[in-house]
C-alpha cells in the first residue's frame, strides 16, 4: 500500500483521542492539549473507560461507544490494547491511525504473537493505515492540527519535514519556531511498521500545500519504492535530505576491493543523487538549502563571481568555494576593461572584485550588470560589510530591484550582527537567498549547483548509445551454474575474464594451467612475455602473498617464478590451497591509467557498480564514486566526473586523453551484466587500463551466490523491460512494440514534429510547437516500475529508427488506477496503429494486476473515441467542461 486513505490521515474532518489522561506527565494528557490548542476545527472525540470528562468534554468507554466515525485515531495505550483497538476502529471505518505506544514489536499475548503483527493484521482487512508505532505524531498548521506529543506547536509554512526519528522531530520543531520556519506537514514516522518515507513521499508530492521536503533518513526497506517515489516526487519540488549514520557501520568481510570500498553511506549518497534529491550535512544546512532552492533558478555550471566591498571577506568566501569544488569565474579582459570604468583605480582588477570599502548602491549594481552577463559567469555573489559612511538597511533596499533583475542567480552575504540586521531582513523578504557569513554563501551557492546537477541527471535525455554489444547472456549463466553446482562461491580469473569478454569488454588473453609444465605450455601458446599468477580460491589479494610476476621472457623464468609463488603461498598462508595458475599476454601501454571498475550488493539498494582509481591501494586512495544500475551514457559520465582520477583521463604533458567513451561502454556493460546474472555478488576489474586507444581489463574476480531473488527483482531503479518487446505485423512489414528508452529522445522529437498543431491539441489539450527539455525527458526517461510508453518503432531505408505512435499509461502508486493516453504520427492514422498500442497497453497493465484504465479527451476528438469504444471502454461528457472521461475495468482472473 502507497497513498491509500492517506487523506483521511493529512487531511481529516473528525479525531478520536483513545488513551485521552488528565494524568501529569502522561501521553495522553499532553496529546489532548495539544490537540485541543492547536485550532482544529473538526470534532475531537475522547476515548478512555476510566473517565466520564475530561477538559470540559464527554469521554466515551470505547470505540464502540464513540457517536460518529471519526476519520483519523490517535492511539496511546498500552500495546497489548492496541490490535483490539484497531480491530474496532475498522469497523467503525476509520481508515487512519497514529499510534504513539512503544514496544509493540516487543510484547506479546499468550501465543507467542507479537503486538505489530497483530495491529497490522487487524489493519489489514480494513485498509486501516498506520503512522508508527512509536512516533511522535503529526503537526498539519494550516489545520490547526497537533495530533502530537510534542512540547511545541509549528507554524503554519510550504515545507514538510518528515523524520524517522522522535528526538530529531523535537528537536527541529523547537529549532523552526524560534527561527520563525513554518511547516504544511510535520510528520514522525516512529517505526515506519506501515506508513513509510516511499508513501509520505507519494503524498506529499501531489500535495498543494508543500512546496518543498525535508527528509530526516535513518535506514530505508524497501528501495524500490523509495526511490520511485522519490524520483518521481523530486520531479515535482526539492527535496532536502539528511542521511544519519555517516561513519562506516563497522568493518565487513569482502572478496574484492569494490565490496570493502562501496560503503553504506556511500551507497545512499549515490540514491540521493540518482533520485534528483539533495543531500546536506547539518540542520542548519537543510533550511539554509530550502531558502536558497526556493528562490533560485536552474544553473549552467559552477562558476561564482563574487562582489564584495572588502578584499578579506571576498578571500574567505573564494577559500569556502574551493573547498567546496566549486570555481571562481574567469573575467575576460573585456570585463576587466569595464569594471575599471566604473569603479575606483584601485579595485582588485580580478575575481573576487573588490569594489572597496565606500561601495554606494550604484557602484554594487554597476559591478553586478557587467559580471552577470558575462557567459563565464554562472552566478554572483554580493558580500557587505558594513561601515559608517554607507547604510546598509538603505543600501539593501537600493539593490533588490536590480538583484531581482540580474540575468543570473545573485546571492548575497550581510556580514555583521545588529548593524546589518534589516538589510538582511529587507533581502530575505524579497526572496533573495541571504546569509550571515561569507562560507555559509559560498555553501549555499555550491548547494544550488550540486542540486542543480542532481536534477540534471534525473531530468536529461541521454545520447543514443553507439555500437550495441553482443552479449552471451546463456554462456555465462551456465558457467555460474556450473562454478555453483561444484560448491564455488569465487569464478577463477580465466573465468572471470571470459565473462567479462561475453559482455563485450576488452580482456587480456589469459589461460589456466593446473601444474607448472602446464603453465609453461600456455605462455609458449600465448607468447613471451607474460604474467604469471597464481590461481587460489584463499587468497583474495594475490599481491599480497606474491603471487603475481611480470615479464616472463621465457620458459625456465616461468618454472622459476611459479616454484617461488608455490613457497611463498606456503610460507605466508600455510592453509591456502593452490589449483593453479593463471598465464596471461604481457600488455605493453605506457600511458595507460590504472583504473577499478567493480560491483558490490547493499543490503537495502541491492548491486551497486564502483568506478574509481585503480591499483593496489585503492582502499588508501578511496578515490571512487558509486552508481546505481541501471546506467546509460549520462549516468556512466557523473560518475566518472565525481572521481580525481577523472582529471587524470583528460590529456596532460605528452598524454593523449583517455578515451572516456570506451570506459563508459565498460561501466554500462557491467551495469548489463549485474542485472542479467543475479547470482554476483561482488565483482572487481583492477586494474582496468585506459588510454587514447580504449581499455582492457587486466585482472578480474567474481564472487557468486545462489539466490531466489531474479535481477528485476533485487535493484533498487527497475531496468529496461526487454521481455515486453514484441514483433508484430502490421501494413505488410514487422513493426517493433516496445517500451520507450530515454536513449529515444532525439527520435522522440521528430515524432512529436511530426504532429499536427491539431493532433497535438488533442493530445495536450493546448496548443504547442516545441517539446521543453523537461517534458522529453519525463515522455523518455520513465519509472518502469510505476509507468509505460509502448513505442512503435521501424527502421528507415538508412537504417535510422522512427517512431510511428506511443501509448502510455501512469499507474496510482496503489496500482489500482492507471491513466492513458495515445498518440499516433499523423500521417499513420487509420491504419490499425493506434488499437496494436492500445491492445498491448491493455495486455500489460492486466497483466500487473491494475484495476482500471482511464483518461480524458476533448469531445471533438471523434478519432480517440471511436478507438477506446471497442476496446471496451465507457465514455462519458464531463459536466465540468468539453470532455469525456473514459474509463475500463480490467477483469482480475
Amino acid at each position: 500500500m502507497t497513498v491509500r486513505n492517506l487523506k483521511h490521515l493529512f487531511e481529516p474532518k473528525s479525531i478520536a483521542l483513545i488513551g485521552a489522561s488528565p494524568r501529569p506527565g502522561s501521553v495522553g494528557v499532553t496529546v489532548l492539549k495539544n490537540l485541543l490548542a492547536g485550532g482544529f476545527e473538526g470534532e475531537i472525540m475522547l476515548v478512555n473507560p476510566k473517565y466520564d470528562t475530561l477538559a470540559e468534554r464527554p469521554v466515551y468507554a470505547s470505540v464502540a461507544k464513540l457517536p460518529a466515525v471519526p476519520d483519523l485515531a490517535v492511539i496511546c495505550t498500552p500495546p497489548s490494547t492496541v490490535p483490539g483497538i484497531i480491530s474496532d476502529l475498522g469497523k467503525r471505518g476509520t481508515r487512519a491511525a497514529i499510534v504513539l505506544t512503544p514496544g509493540l514489536a516487543a510484547a506479546k499475548d499468550l501465543m507467542g504473537r507479537n503486538m505489530r503483527d497483530l495491529m497490522l493484521k487487524a489493519a489489514r482487512p480494513h485498509l486501516l493505515r498506520i503512522l508508527g508505532p512509536n512516533s511522535v505524531g503529526m503537526l498539519v498548521p494550516r489545520l490547526g492540527l497537533n495530533a502530537s506529543f510534542a512540547h511545541t506547536g509549528a507554524l503554519p509554512g510550504k515545507v514538510a519535514f518528515v523524520s524517522q526519528s522522535g528526538a530529531m522531530s523535537t528537536g527541529v520543531l523547537d529549532w523552526a519556531k524560534a527561527r520563525n520556519i513554518g511547516f504544511s506537514k510535520f510528520i514522525s514516522l516512529g517505526e515506519k511498521a506501515d506508513i513509510d518515507v516511499g508513501d509520505v513521499l507519494d503524498y506529499l508530492a501531489g500535495d498543494y500545500d508543500t512546496q518543498a521536503i525535508l527528509l530526516y533518513l535513518e535506514a530505508i526497506r524497501d528501495a524500490r519504492k523509495f526511490m520511485s517515489a522519490a524520483r518521481a516526487a523530486a520531479r515535482s519540488k526539492p527535496i532536502i535530505v539528511i542521511k544519519a549514520g555517516r561513519a562506516p557501520e563497522g568493518a565487513k568481510a569482502a572478496a574484492s576491493h569494490t565490496g570493502a570500498l562501496a560503503g553504506s553511506d556511500d551507497v545512499y549518497d549515490a540514491a540521493i543523487r540518482r533520485a534528483g534529491m539533495l543531500r546536506v550535512y547539518t540542520t542548519l544546512d537543510l533550511f539554509d538549502a530550502v531558502e536558497t532552492l526556493a528562490h533560485s533558478r536552474p544553473l549552467r555550471g559552477d562558476r561564482l563571481a563574487i562582489i564584495s566591498n572588502g578584499g578579506g571577506p571576498g578571500v574567505l568566501a573564494t577559500d569556502a568555494l574551493i573547498g567546496k569544488q566549486g570555481r571562481l569565474a574567469d573575467l575576460p579582459a573585456q570585463a576587466i576593461e569595464k569594471l575599471g570604468k566604473v569603479l575606483p583605480s584601485c579595485w582588485s582588477h580580478g575575481n573576487p572584485v573588490d569594489i572597496l570599502g565606500d561601495a554606494p548602491a550604484q557602484r554594487y549594481i554597476d559591478a553586478m550588470e557587467i559580471v552577470t552577463h558575462e557567459p563565464d559567469v554562472d552566478a554572483a555573489l554580493l558580500i557587505h560589510a558594513p561601515n559608517a559612511m554607507v547604510s546598509s538597511e538603505e543600501l539593501a533596499n537600493a539593490l533588490v530591484p536590480a538583484v531581482k533583475n540580474a540575468s543570473r542567480n545573485v546571492l548575497s552575504c550581510w556580514l555583521g550582527g545588529e548593524e546589518v540586521a534589516r538589510a538582511r531582513a529587507v533581502f530575505s523578504n524579497a526572496g533573495i537567498p541571504t546569509y550571515d557569513t561569507p562560507e555559509e554563501a559560498a555553501r549555499g551557492f555550491m548547494q544550488i549547483v550540486q542540486y542543480n546537477r542532481n536534477q540534471k541527471l534525473l531530468m536529461e535525455v541521454p545520447a543514443s548509445a553507439s555500437g550495441s554489444v553482443e552479449e552471451d547472456r546463456e554462456a555465462v549463466r551456465a558457467m555460474v551454474k556450473k562454478a555453483l553446482s561444484l560448491g564455488r562461491d569465487t569464478l577463477t580469473e580465466p573465468e572471470a575474464k571470459q565473462v567479462l569478454a561475453a559482455y563485450g569488454i576488452p580482456v587480456v588473453r589469459t589461460l589456466a594451467a593446473s601444474s607448472i609444465e602446464e603453465a609453461v605450455t600456455c605462455a609458449e601458446r600465448i607468447g613471451y612475455p607474460v604474467a604469471l599468477k597464481i590461481l587460489s580460491p584463499d587468497v583474495v589479494h594475490k599481491s599480497d602473498v606474491g603471487g603475481v610476476v611480470l615479464d616472463l621472457e621465457d620458459a625456465d623464468s616461468v618454472r622459476t617464478a611459479a616454484m617461488a609463488m608455490n613457497r611463498r603461498l606456503a610460507g605466508m598462508q600455510p592453509g591456502a590451497s593452490l589449483s593453479g595458475f593463471s598465464v596471461q599476454s604481457m600488455v605493453r601501454r605506457p600511458e595507460a591509467r590504472e583504473l577499478i571498475v567493480g560491483v558490490a550488493t547493499d543490503p537495502v539498494f541491492g548491486p551497486v557498480i564502483l568506478f574509481g582509481q585503480g591499483g593496489i591501494a585503492v582502499e588508501v586512495t578511496a578515490d571512487h564514486a558509486i552508481g546505481l544500475p541501471p546506467l546509460n551514457t549520462v549516468l556512466a559520465r557523473d560518475m566518472i566526473s565525481r572521481t580525481r582520477v577523472s582529471s587524470l583521463l583528460a590529456a596532460y604533458r605528452n598524454r593523449a586523453a583517455a578515451d572516456t567513451d570506451a570506459i563508459c561502454r565498460t561501466l554500462i556493460q557491467i551495469s548489463h551484466l549485474v542485472i542479467d546474472i543475479p547470482e554476483i555478488m561482488e565483482l572487481d576489474i583492477n586494474p582496468l587500463l585506459a588510454d587514447a586507444d580504449g581499455v582492457i581489463a587486466l585482472d578480474a574476480r567474481i564472487r557468486i551466490r545462489a539466490t531466489e531473488k531474479g535481477g528485476m527483482d533485487r535493484l533498487a531503479i527497475r531496468p529496461y523491460p526487454e521481455e515486453l518487446e514484441e514483433w508484430v505485423d502490421w501494413q505488410g512489414g514487422k513493426l517493433l512494440l516496445r517500451p520507450i528508452k530515454p536513449e529515444d529522445g532525439q527520435q522522440h522529437v521528430e515524432f512529436f514534429a511530426s504532429l499536427t498543431p491539431e493532433d497535438v491539441r488533442m493530445r495536450m489539450f493546448v496548443h504547442m510547437r516545441e517539446l521543453s527539455p523537461g517534458q522529453l525527458a519525463r515522455m523518455t526517461q520513465i519509472d518502469y516500475d510505476r509507468e509505460m510508453a509502448f513505442i512503435a518503432t521501424r527502421m528507415r531505408a538508412d537504417g535510422t529508427p522512427e517512431t510511428l505512435g506511443v501509448a502510455r499509461i501512469v499507474f496510482d502508486p496503489d496500482n489500482i488506477q492507471g491513466e492513458f493516453a495515445v498518440t499516433v504520427r499523423s500521417d499513420m492514422k487509420g491504419k490499425g496503429l493506434g488499437r496494436l498500442l492500445m491492445q498491448k497497453l491493455i495486455r500489460h497493465s492486466r497483466e500487473r494486476g491494475a484495476h482500471e484504465i482511464v483518461g480524458e479527451t476533448l469531445s471533438q476528438n471523434q478519432a480517440l473515441l471511436g478507438l477506446v469504444k471497442p476496446l471496451g471502454f465507457s465514455a462519458n461528457r464531463s459536466r465540468e467542461n468539453d470532455t469525456y472521461l473514459l474509463k475500463l475495468p480490467l477483469k482480475q482472473n
